[in-house]
């Protein structure tokens, strides 16, 4: 066959993909913001119809042939096109090992279970959860078995997330954080609560206003991206001209919904500033999901967390809620952002504490994937866990072992990418320090500089380099989470001079 008409038709097959994903993906933000509570199992239906036709759509012989065929000619097309047919040679070759019925049936398997986690968690029963929880970890563990049965299920699941990351690998990185964050939270143990005026009252009104401002300010185009409610945060890309982020407001929580906003913010800057020729192809994404982590991470901490953004927030505080921040300082306002506290919530949590609720999550994904742990057993595993690692007893399992949605989407191996991308995050801003005056863009509310180096660096390149190689061509040097640990250091020592 003429390679430009195999090129033409691998075009086409990526861009027919898209529309399947994009509508299954309108589905899923749909009943995740606003379609009635009874819609779940129709919408299912639907979703299992058109996952069955993207299926069936990619994984058959005359694509194989023609992949196969384009890869064997692949010094003859471009760069981009040899690296379509890459990824798409090893996606063919997971799918292929996959059932059509066993994956159809998984997603309206996952689809129901995410309807059921929201009812489990807001009537604080998670006896209506768990005979679907384990459902989904025995897909998880077909599925690994399915894509490598040579190692262990959780090793497998962990390479959809991270390509290459092993258990030894991230065992030794959170050995690191654990060594260092137990004795400098235990320096700060004593320190009184958190300001007050963090927790008055905030009217939802007045939260959206701020969460308009936000997003203008790091830079977000209002036109390509818009903002709704759910009952957890999330991003989701369509494509480069429509990308949508979520939040939840909380009356008597303003940070949270402010950081959310933050952090979703930054997973959309890296969908839309991703290489306008990489669209409806499999290089719109990210290289992993630690590096779409980095870039939520570098914008909620790096920015959001910086000296200078209590600079640039304290006016538009004092503007939108002038009874609770007319008389607050910005020192004052910098120390409620960067309290340090052991907490419940992990979207919540501080960023010194953080990798510990991560910690938590990825002992018990491992432990529930290998079957040491039972699904029953979940919650008072969990309790254990978080009295260990954080001294906090867990009142109730809405705020325990039901905070996340992750499980009930089969999200197992993706936890710790969060604790990673904060690491590249911090190896980013290293470097971005050299020749940027970043404490000057926040202040002036112009991130434009930073952004522009983040996307050259970083978001423009999709899914076309590998997270570990766009880390050492951005920065001059591979992975080091010492940057993580010494920005951690120094921000418990700039806030409690500890």
């Amino acid at each position: 066959m003429d390679i430009q008409v195999m090129c033409e038709k691998l075009q086409n097959l990526q861009m027919e993909r898209a529309a399947y994903q994009h509508a299954s993906s309108s589905l899923y933000f749909d009943g995740s913001t606003v379609a009635p509570r009874g819609s779940a199992e129709d919408r299912g239906v639907v979703l299992g119809m058109l996952s069955q036709k993207s299926y069936e759509l990619f994984v058959n012989d005359e694509v194989r042939v023609l992949l196969d065929e384009l890869w064997k000619v692949k010094d003859e097309i471009t760069p981009e096109q040899r690296r379509q047919v890459e990824l798409l040679r090893e996606e063919l070759d997971q799918l292929t090992r996959t059932p059509m019925d066993e994956y159809v049936e998984y997603v309206k398997l996952s689809n129901i279970a995410d309807e059921k986690w929201r009812k489990a968690k807001e009537e604080n029963d998670y006896s209506i959860f768990e005979p679907y929880l384990v459902k989904i970890i025995e897909f998880q563990r077909k599925f690994a078995s399915y894509k490598n049965a040579d190692i262990p299920a959780y090793e497998a699941l962990l390479d959809d997330y991270e390509k290459g990351m092993t258990t030894q690998v991230l065992d030794e990185f959170f050995g690191m954080l654990r060594e260092k964050l137990v004795p400098l939270i235990d320096t700060i143990k004593n320190q009184p609560p958190r300001a007050s005026f963090a927790n008055e009252f905030a009217s939802v009104q007045k939260q959206r206003e701020l969460s308009d401002y936000l997003m203008e300010v790091i830079g977000l185009d209002r036109n390509y991206c818009n903002i709704a409610e759910s009952e957890h945060p999330f991003t989701l890309g369509f494509n480069k001209h429509d990308v949508r982020i979520t939040t939840h407001y909380y009356e008597n929580d303003l940070l949270s919904s402010m950081y959310s906003v933050i952090h979703e913010g930054g997973h959309a800057l890296y969908e839309l500033n991703m290489a306008q020729e990489y669209q409806r192809t499999i290089l719109y994404d990210s290289t992993s999901m630690g590096m779409h982590e980095s870039q939520s991470r570098f914008f909620e901490n790096m920015i959001g967390h910086h000296p200078a953004f209590s600079k640039l927030m304290l006016p538009k505080l004092q503007e939108l809620f002038p009874e609770t921040y007319e008389n607050v300082d910005v020192k004052e306002l910098y120390r409620a952002i960067n309290h340090i506290q052991p907490s419940l919530i992990r979207t919540d949590a501080d960023e010194v504490t953080y990798p510990l609720h991560i910690m938590v999550r990825y002992e018990l994904e491992k432990r529930l994937i290998s079957g040491e742990l039972l699904a029953r057993d979940l919650p008072e595993a969990w309790n254990a866990m978080y009295k260990d690692y954080l001294g906090i007893d867990v009142p109730s399992d809405s705020v325990g072992v039901l905070q996340d949605m992750h499980w009930s989407s089969g999200y197992f191996g993706y936890f710790p990418t969060y604790a990673l991308g904060s690491a590249y995050a911090a190896q980013f801003m290293a470097t971005i320090q050299k020749t940027i005056d970043v404490a000057a863009c926040i202040e002036n509310g112009d991130l434009t500089p930073i952004g522009a180096w983040l996307t050259e660096h970083v978001h423009r390149h999709g899914h076309m380099i590998d997270s570990q190689e766009l880390i050492e061509n951005a920065t001059g040097e591979a992975f080091n989470a010492q940057y993580y640990v010494d920005y951690l250091a120094a921000k418990v020592k700039d806030v409690y001079g500890a």
